[in-house]
Protein backbone atom coordinates (compact mmCIF):
# COMPACT_ATOMS: atom_id res chain seq x y z
CA UNK A 1 0.00 0.00 0.00
CA UNK A 2 1.12 3.56 -0.83
CA UNK A 3 3.84 2.31 -3.19
CA UNK A 4 2.63 0.93 -6.52
CA UNK A 5 0.38 3.87 -7.33
CA UNK A 6 -0.28 5.02 -10.89
CA UNK A 7 2.91 7.13 -11.08
CA UNK A 8 5.02 4.15 -10.03
CA UNK A 9 3.24 1.80 -12.41
CA UNK A 10 3.70 4.10 -15.39
CA UNK A 11 7.42 4.26 -14.62
CA UNK A 12 7.64 0.47 -14.35
CA UNK A 13 5.82 -0.02 -17.62
CA UNK A 14 8.57 1.92 -19.36
CA UNK A 15 11.01 -0.77 -18.22
CA UNK A 16 9.03 -3.85 -19.29
CA UNK A 17 6.23 -4.19 -21.81
CA UNK A 18 5.27 -7.72 -20.78
CA UNK A 19 5.45 -8.03 -16.98
CA UNK A 20 2.03 -7.78 -15.35
CA UNK A 21 1.80 -4.85 -12.95
CA UNK A 22 -0.33 -4.82 -9.80
CA UNK A 23 -1.90 -1.86 -8.05
CA UNK A 24 -1.37 -1.23 -4.39
CA UNK A 25 -3.95 -2.99 -2.24
CA UNK A 26 -7.14 -0.91 -2.25
CA UNK A 27 -9.86 -1.63 0.29
CA UNK A 28 -13.43 -2.25 -0.77
CA UNK A 29 -14.55 0.59 1.51
CA UNK A 30 -12.36 3.08 -0.34
CA UNK A 31 -14.02 2.13 -3.62
CA UNK A 32 -17.62 1.61 -2.54
CA UNK A 33 -17.82 4.60 -0.18
CA UNK A 34 -14.94 6.82 -1.34
CA UNK A 35 -13.56 8.45 -4.47
CA UNK A 36 -13.37 5.44 -6.75
CA UNK A 37 -11.97 7.36 -9.69
CA UNK A 38 -9.01 8.60 -7.67
CA UNK A 39 -8.09 5.01 -6.82
CA UNK A 40 -8.97 3.28 -10.08
CA UNK A 41 -8.00 5.68 -12.88
CA UNK A 42 -4.86 4.69 -14.76
CA UNK A 43 -3.05 5.36 -18.00
CA UNK A 44 -3.74 3.01 -20.89
CA UNK A 45 -0.01 2.30 -21.23
CA UNK A 46 -0.06 0.47 -17.88
CA UNK A 47 -1.60 -2.69 -19.36
CA UNK A 48 -1.41 -5.55 -18.52
CA UNK A 49 -2.66 -4.36 -15.13
CA UNK A 50 -4.27 -6.08 -12.15
CA UNK A 51 -6.33 -4.43 -9.42
CA UNK A 52 -5.52 -5.78 -5.95
CA UNK A 53 -8.36 -5.60 -3.43
CA UNK A 54 -8.52 -5.84 0.33
CA UNK A 55 -11.78 -6.99 1.84
CA UNK A 56 -13.80 -9.96 3.07
CA UNK A 57 -17.48 -9.19 2.37
CA UNK A 58 -18.58 -11.03 -0.79
CA UNK A 59 -21.08 -8.36 -1.86
CA UNK A 60 -18.57 -5.51 -1.53
CA UNK A 61 -15.85 -7.49 -3.29
CA UNK A 62 -18.26 -8.37 -6.09
CA UNK A 63 -19.12 -4.69 -6.56
CA UNK A 64 -15.42 -3.80 -6.70
CA UNK A 65 -14.69 -6.58 -9.18
CA UNK A 66 -17.45 -5.18 -11.38
CA UNK A 67 -15.85 -1.74 -11.12
CA UNK A 68 -12.48 -3.21 -12.10
CA UNK A 69 -13.98 -4.50 -15.31
CA UNK A 70 -15.72 -1.19 -16.01
CA UNK A 71 -12.40 0.67 -15.67
CA UNK A 72 -10.63 -1.76 -17.98
CA UNK A 73 -8.35 -3.75 -15.69
CA UNK A 74 -7.02 -7.10 -16.89
CA UNK A 75 -7.33 -9.00 -13.59
CA UNK A 76 -8.76 -8.57 -10.11
CA UNK A 77 -6.74 -9.95 -7.20
CA UNK A 78 -7.82 -10.59 -3.61
CA UNK A 79 -5.13 -9.97 -1.01
CA UNK A 80 -4.98 -12.67 1.66
CA UNK A 81 -1.38 -12.01 2.64
CA UNK A 82 -1.09 -8.60 4.30
CA UNK A 83 -0.36 -9.08 8.03
CA UNK A 84 -0.73 -5.52 9.40
CA UNK A 85 -2.79 -4.88 12.53
CA UNK A 86 -4.91 -2.31 10.69
CA UNK A 87 -5.82 -4.86 8.04
CA UNK A 88 -6.65 -7.49 10.65
CA UNK A 89 -9.07 -5.12 12.35
CA UNK A 90 -10.91 -4.87 9.04
CA UNK A 91 -10.93 -8.69 8.84
CA UNK A 92 -9.00 -9.00 5.62
CA UNK A 93 -5.46 -9.71 4.49
CA UNK A 94 -3.54 -12.67 5.94
CA UNK A 95 -6.07 -13.37 8.70
CA UNK A 96 -8.45 -14.59 5.97
CA UNK A 97 -6.26 -17.66 5.53
CA UNK A 98 -7.90 -18.88 8.74
CA UNK A 99 -11.27 -18.66 6.95
CA UNK A 100 -10.87 -20.46 3.61
CA UNK A 101 -14.63 -20.87 3.24
CA UNK A 102 -15.03 -17.08 3.52
CA UNK A 103 -12.40 -16.55 0.84
CA UNK A 104 -14.08 -19.14 -1.39
CA UNK A 105 -17.43 -17.37 -1.01
CA UNK A 106 -15.81 -14.04 -1.83
CA UNK A 107 -14.10 -15.43 -4.93
CA UNK A 108 -17.34 -17.03 -6.06
CA UNK A 109 -19.17 -13.70 -5.74
CA UNK A 110 -16.42 -11.86 -7.60
CA UNK A 111 -16.42 -14.38 -10.44
CA UNK A 112 -20.18 -13.99 -10.86
CA UNK A 113 -19.78 -10.21 -11.06
CA UNK A 114 -17.03 -10.02 -13.69
CA UNK A 115 -15.55 -11.75 -16.70
CA UNK A 116 -12.05 -10.81 -15.50
CA UNK A 117 -9.74 -13.46 -14.03
CA UNK A 118 -10.08 -13.50 -10.24
CA UNK A 119 -6.84 -14.42 -8.46
CA UNK A 120 -5.73 -14.73 -4.84
CA UNK A 121 -2.46 -13.65 -3.22
CA UNK A 122 -1.61 -15.29 0.11
CA UNK A 123 1.08 -16.66 2.42
CA UNK A 124 2.05 -20.30 3.02
CA UNK A 125 0.48 -20.14 6.48
CA UNK A 126 -0.30 -18.02 9.53
CA UNK A 127 1.00 -18.25 13.10
CA UNK A 128 1.21 -21.86 14.32
CA UNK A 129 -0.64 -23.44 11.41
CA UNK A 130 0.54 -26.88 10.35
CA UNK A 131 2.31 -25.53 7.32
CA UNK A 132 1.70 -27.91 4.39
CA UNK A 133 -1.73 -29.34 5.43
CA UNK A 134 -2.94 -25.81 6.20
CA UNK A 135 -1.72 -24.44 2.87
CA UNK A 136 -3.11 -27.33 0.84
CA UNK A 137 -6.51 -27.03 2.51
CA UNK A 138 -6.66 -23.26 1.93
CA UNK A 139 -5.74 -23.47 -1.76
CA UNK A 140 -7.95 -26.51 -2.36
CA UNK A 141 -10.99 -24.86 -0.75
CA UNK A 142 -10.57 -21.61 -2.69
CA UNK A 143 -9.83 -23.45 -5.95
CA UNK A 144 -13.16 -25.26 -5.59
CA UNK A 145 -14.85 -21.86 -5.95
CA UNK A 146 -13.34 -21.48 -9.42
CA UNK A 147 -10.10 -19.60 -8.68
CA UNK A 148 -7.30 -21.01 -10.84
CA UNK A 149 -4.39 -18.63 -10.10
CA UNK A 150 -2.66 -18.33 -6.74
CA UNK A 151 0.22 -15.95 -5.97
CA UNK A 152 2.06 -17.39 -3.00
CA UNK A 153 4.41 -15.43 -0.74
CA UNK A 154 6.61 -18.26 0.49
CA UNK A 155 6.64 -17.12 4.13
CA UNK A 156 4.25 -17.54 7.01
CA UNK A 157 2.51 -14.45 8.36
CA UNK A 158 2.75 -13.91 12.09
CA UNK A 159 -0.34 -11.92 13.00
CA UNK A 160 0.91 -11.03 16.47
CA UNK A 161 4.39 -10.01 17.51
CA UNK A 162 5.87 -8.99 14.16
CA UNK A 163 5.48 -5.74 12.27
CA UNK A 164 4.58 -5.80 8.54
CA UNK A 165 8.23 -5.08 7.74
CA UNK A 166 9.39 -7.94 9.97
CA UNK A 167 6.80 -10.21 8.38
CA UNK A 168 8.55 -9.62 5.05
CA UNK A 169 11.94 -10.57 6.48
CA UNK A 170 11.85 -12.70 9.64
CA UNK A 171 9.73 -15.78 8.78
CA UNK A 172 11.90 -18.14 6.73
CA UNK A 173 11.27 -18.60 3.05
CA UNK A 174 9.98 -22.07 2.17
CA UNK A 175 9.89 -22.19 -1.61
CA UNK A 176 9.48 -25.97 -1.49
CA UNK A 177 5.85 -25.60 -0.35
CA UNK A 178 5.07 -23.43 -3.37
CA UNK A 179 6.71 -25.98 -5.67
CA UNK A 180 4.72 -28.73 -3.99
CA UNK A 181 1.47 -26.86 -4.64
CA UNK A 182 2.22 -26.94 -8.35
CA UNK A 183 3.16 -30.62 -8.21
CA UNK A 184 0.02 -31.61 -6.29
CA UNK A 185 -2.35 -29.30 -8.20
CA UNK A 186 -0.90 -29.07 -11.72
CA UNK A 187 -4.17 -27.69 -13.10
CA UNK A 188 -3.64 -24.44 -11.15
CA UNK A 189 -1.46 -21.49 -12.12
CA UNK A 190 1.01 -21.02 -9.28
CA UNK A 191 3.06 -17.81 -8.99
CA UNK A 192 5.88 -17.58 -6.45
CA UNK A 193 6.76 -14.46 -4.42
CA UNK A 194 9.14 -13.55 -1.63
CA UNK A 195 12.83 -12.67 -1.38
CA UNK A 196 13.54 -12.92 -5.13
CA UNK A 197 16.21 -10.45 -6.23
CA UNK A 198 17.62 -11.45 -9.63
CA UNK A 199 16.41 -12.54 -13.03
CA UNK A 200 18.54 -15.66 -12.66
CA UNK A 201 16.51 -16.59 -9.59
CA UNK A 202 13.32 -15.91 -11.55
CA UNK A 203 14.42 -18.31 -14.28
CA UNK A 204 15.22 -21.00 -11.71
CA UNK A 205 11.78 -20.68 -10.07
CA UNK A 206 10.10 -20.83 -13.47
CA UNK A 207 11.39 -24.37 -13.84
CA UNK A 208 9.07 -25.30 -10.96
CA UNK A 209 6.12 -22.88 -11.12
CA UNK A 210 4.21 -20.80 -13.65
CA UNK A 211 5.16 -17.26 -12.67
CA UNK A 212 7.24 -15.06 -10.42
CA UNK A 213 6.17 -11.89 -8.60
CA UNK A 214 8.72 -9.28 -7.57
CA UNK A 215 7.87 -6.84 -4.80
CA UNK A 216 10.46 -4.88 -2.85
CA UNK A 217 13.27 -5.57 -5.32
CA UNK A 218 11.25 -4.15 -8.21
CA UNK A 219 10.72 -0.98 -6.20
CA UNK A 220 14.16 -0.56 -4.68
CA UNK A 221 16.07 -1.65 -7.79
CA UNK A 222 13.68 -0.83 -10.67
CA UNK A 223 16.33 -1.20 -13.39
CA UNK A 224 16.06 -4.95 -12.79
CA UNK A 225 12.77 -4.78 -14.70
CA UNK A 226 14.56 -3.53 -17.81
CA UNK A 227 15.95 -7.03 -18.32
CA UNK A 228 12.68 -8.90 -17.83
CA UNK A 229 11.42 -8.85 -21.41
CA UNK A 230 14.65 -10.22 -22.88
CA UNK A 231 15.42 -12.72 -20.12
CA UNK A 232 11.95 -14.10 -19.45
CA UNK A 233 9.80 -13.29 -22.51
CA UNK A 234 12.43 -13.59 -25.23
CA UNK A 235 11.80 -10.17 -26.75
CA UNK A 236 13.65 -6.88 -26.77
CA UNK A 237 12.89 -4.54 -23.88
CA UNK A 238 11.55 -1.00 -24.35
CA UNK A 239 14.64 0.93 -23.19
CA UNK A 240 18.38 0.37 -23.36
CA UNK A 241 19.59 2.88 -20.75
CA UNK A 242 18.51 4.33 -17.45
CA UNK A 243 18.52 7.80 -18.96
CA UNK A 244 16.13 6.68 -21.71
CA UNK A 245 13.79 5.25 -19.06
CA UNK A 246 13.85 8.55 -17.22
CA UNK A 247 13.34 10.71 -20.30
CA UNK A 248 10.32 8.62 -21.25
CA UNK A 249 8.73 10.03 -18.10
CA UNK A 250 8.95 13.67 -19.17
CA UNK A 251 5.58 14.07 -20.96
CA UNK A 252 3.90 12.08 -18.19
CA UNK A 253 5.44 14.26 -15.48
CA UNK A 254 4.61 17.52 -17.24
CA UNK A 255 1.01 16.40 -17.76
CA UNK A 256 0.66 15.22 -14.16
CA UNK A 257 2.04 18.50 -12.80
CA UNK A 258 -0.49 20.47 -14.83
CA UNK A 259 -3.22 18.33 -13.29
CA UNK A 260 -1.96 19.24 -9.82
CA UNK A 261 0.12 16.19 -8.85
CA UNK A 262 2.99 17.08 -6.46
CA UNK A 263 6.41 16.52 -8.01
CA UNK A 264 7.47 14.47 -5.00
CA UNK A 265 4.60 12.04 -5.52
CA UNK A 266 6.24 11.08 -8.83
CA UNK A 267 9.98 11.37 -8.17
CA UNK A 268 9.87 9.24 -5.02
CA UNK A 269 9.38 6.24 -7.28
CA UNK A 270 12.45 7.12 -9.35
CA UNK A 271 15.00 7.28 -6.53
CA UNK A 272 16.23 3.71 -7.01
CA UNK A 273 16.86 4.00 -10.75
CA UNK A 274 20.60 4.58 -10.34
CA UNK A 275 21.07 2.34 -7.30
CA UNK A 276 24.61 0.97 -7.22
CA UNK A 277 25.69 3.17 -10.12
CA UNK A 278 28.26 6.01 -10.23
CA UNK A 279 26.35 9.16 -9.44
CA UNK A 280 23.45 7.29 -7.86
CA UNK A 281 23.84 8.98 -4.49
CA UNK A 282 24.05 12.43 -6.10
CA UNK A 283 20.98 11.63 -8.20
CA UNK A 284 18.97 10.82 -5.09
CA UNK A 285 20.31 13.85 -3.22
CA UNK A 286 19.33 16.31 -5.94
CA UNK A 287 15.81 14.92 -6.10
CA UNK A 288 15.36 14.74 -2.34
CA UNK A 289 16.62 18.27 -1.73
CA UNK A 290 14.86 19.95 -4.64
CA UNK A 291 11.54 18.23 -5.00
CA UNK A 292 9.76 20.23 -2.29
CA UNK A 293 10.85 23.64 -3.53
CA UNK A 294 8.14 25.78 -5.17
CA UNK A 295 7.80 25.17 -8.87
CA UNK A 296 9.85 21.97 -8.99
CA UNK A 297 9.41 20.43 -12.42
CA UNK A 298 11.12 18.32 -15.10
CA UNK A 299 14.27 20.46 -15.03
CA UNK A 300 15.00 19.03 -11.59
CA UNK A 301 15.43 15.64 -13.27
CA UNK A 302 17.80 17.24 -15.79
CA UNK A 303 19.86 18.56 -12.91
CA UNK A 304 19.94 15.12 -11.29
CA UNK A 305 21.04 13.57 -14.61
CA UNK A 306 23.89 16.07 -14.83
CA UNK A 307 25.13 14.91 -11.45
CA UNK A 308 25.18 11.33 -12.73
CA UNK A 309 27.10 12.43 -15.82
CA UNK A 310 29.64 14.31 -13.70
CA UNK A 311 30.54 11.16 -11.81
CA UNK A 312 30.63 9.03 -14.94
CA UNK A 313 32.65 11.56 -16.95
CA UNK A 314 34.41 13.81 -14.43
CA UNK A 315 36.58 15.59 -17.03
CA UNK A 316 33.84 16.16 -19.61
CA UNK A 317 32.75 19.66 -20.50
CA UNK A 318 29.21 19.68 -19.23
CA UNK A 319 26.41 21.80 -20.55
CA UNK A 320 24.67 23.00 -17.42
CA UNK A 321 22.17 25.16 -19.26
CA UNK A 322 19.56 22.40 -19.03
CA UNK A 323 19.56 22.75 -15.26
CA UNK A 324 18.88 26.49 -15.26
CA UNK A 325 15.50 27.48 -13.94
CA UNK A 326 14.83 24.03 -12.55
CA UNK A 327 12.27 25.50 -10.18
CA UNK A 328 10.56 27.68 -12.76
CA UNK A 329 7.32 27.07 -14.58
CA UNK A 330 6.80 23.78 -16.40
CA UNK A 331 8.03 23.91 -19.99
CA UNK A 332 6.99 22.12 -23.17
CA UNK A 333 3.70 20.69 -24.30
CA UNK A 334 2.28 17.24 -23.84
CA UNK A 335 3.70 14.60 -26.15
CA UNK A 336 1.46 13.31 -28.87
CA UNK A 337 2.17 9.87 -27.46
CA UNK A 338 0.68 10.77 -24.07
CA UNK A 339 -2.81 9.39 -23.79
CA UNK A 340 -4.45 10.12 -20.42
CA UNK A 341 -7.12 7.66 -19.34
Amino acid sequence: MDWSDRHCRYFWRGLSHHARVYTEMITTGALVHGDADRHLAFDADEHPLALQLGGSEPDALARCAEMAEQYGYDEVNLNCGCPSDRVQVGRFGACLMNEPATVAAAVNAMRRATQLPVTVKHRIGVDDSEDWPFLKNFVGTVAASGCTTFIVHARKAWLKGLSPKENREVPPLTYEYVYRLKQDMPQLTIVINGGIKTLEECAQHLQQVDGVMLGREAYENPWLLAGVDAALFGVEGPVATREAALRRMRPYIEFALKRGAPMGAITRHLLGLYRGQPGGRAFRRVLSEGVHKPGANWALLEKALLEVTREKEPVAQLNVAAAEGCFGAARGSESAQWRPH
